[in-house]
């Protein structure tokens, strides 16, 4: 159970209008102490507006921003218990990496932080220190940033914002310029710094796959509104709305209708030549979801399966993606097959069986 003692972020009835665009439509959430928070979504959906206003940099038309129990609307962005790392990372290159980093030290001060055999500069170094350390760059000080790697420049960016300790860091998509390798390197050690921090960090990206490694929670953001929100695997496996089965991961959505049978609800996709699966209850038209890999390519038809051309095959090294265009009125399937390819190849004739229990009905 949360308890207000949890909350780092709360976001209550907040709305932001620009001119007559509702770009954030009256949200609720929170972010708890010590969690990994995510918000994804779309290009234009409201999550980079929803970061400013949490920051400071834009204030809610209605609705409350709270930071640790505390209404935000009179508090500058400086005065914030937050620090943001900017998708564009903003290194000052005529100083070095040690320079970045105490920046918001120097520029702060460290008060009362200060010990009396100390002066502030000798902490400000041991500090500068400690974090490019927590941050694999130990030994970094002097450097020239602009002689780094783009990971190394990120993890600098990493570092200056968690130098003086926020409650809050903000991430506004700071891996989104990184190539696809260097990206799935810096997630693991972005998760590694998060769990050795145990600050509350709230990441923006509209990237999914960032936002399933990273997070312990997800929101899911459409047009100004939160879909849902949940553990990723709850979201990816339980989606609240079309919008969210098809914007996490890859499905398959497929036109249906439900009908009554020996008392329980079906539904059937594609008629007498297609396949059935169960539902909750209602009548009428309804869309299945089914993701890729909860489908089993089998070489022969066999009950509850439906048969069918491999139009398309891709082979990916840990897993081969087919296209599979049924008989009748189904429409072609996505199919993911984990593991070693099967003897399947396009052209042939192949038969799609649904894992039971896997898809969803809205």
């Amino acid at each position: 159970m949360t308890t207000e003692r949890d909350v780092m972020v709360e976001l209550a009835g907040v709305r932001k209008e620009f001119d007559d665009v509702i770009a954030v439509d009256g949200i609720d959430f929170s972010v708890r102490r010590g969690e990994f928070f995510t918000l994804v979504g779309p290009s234009g959906c409201g999550k980079t507006t929803t970061l400013r206003m949490i920051s400071g940099f834009e204030r809610p038309t209605d609705g409350a921003v709270r930071i640790g129990g505390e209404p935000m609307s009179s508090v500058p962005p400086e005065s914030r218990d937050t620090n943001l790392v900017f998708q564009h990372l903003s290194l000052f290159p005529h100083m070095t990496v040690g320079e970045n980093v105490g920046y918001g030290l120097k520029k702060s001060g460290l008060g009362d932080r200060v010990p009396a055999d100390s002066t502030e500069r000798e902490v400000r170094e041991n500090r500068i220190a400690e974090y490019l350390k927590l941050v694999d760059l130990e030994g970094f000080q002097d450097r020239d940033p602009t002689d780094l790697s783009g990971g190394q420049q990120q993890r600098v960016a990493l570092a200056r914002a968690l130098v003086n300790e926020p409650s809050v860091l903000l991430l506004d998509e700071p891996l989104s310029s990184l190539d696809r390798k260097l990206r799935k390197q810096m997630q693991v050690e972005l998760r590694r710094i998060h769990e050795r921090t145990q600050g509350s960090f709230f990441y923006v990206t509209h990237d999914q796959e960032v936002a399933m490694t990273l997070s312990d929670r997800i929101a899911v953001m459409n047009d100004g509104r939160i879909e849902q929100i949940g553990p990723p695997e709850e979201i990816y496996r339980e989606p609240a709305s079309r919008f969210v089965a098809d914007f996490i991961g890859d499905t398959n959505l497929l036109a249906a209708t439900i009908r009554e049978r020996d008392d329980e609800a079906v539904a059937t996709v594609g008629g007498a030549d297609g396949f059935e699966v169960s539902a909750d209850g209602g009548s009428g038209e309804v869309t299945v979801s089914v993701r890729p890999e909860d489908f089993e390519l089998v070489e022969n038809a066999s009950e509850g399966a439906v048969a069918g051309e491999v139009v398309e095959r891709y082979f990916q090294g840990d897993q081969t993606n087919y296209v599979v265009d049924p008989d009748g009125d189904v429409g072609q399937l996505q199919v993911v097959v984990q593991g070693r390819e099967t003897t399947v190849d396009t052209g042939e004739r192949a038969a799609v069986r649904v894992v039971e229990d896997a898809p969803v009905v809205f």
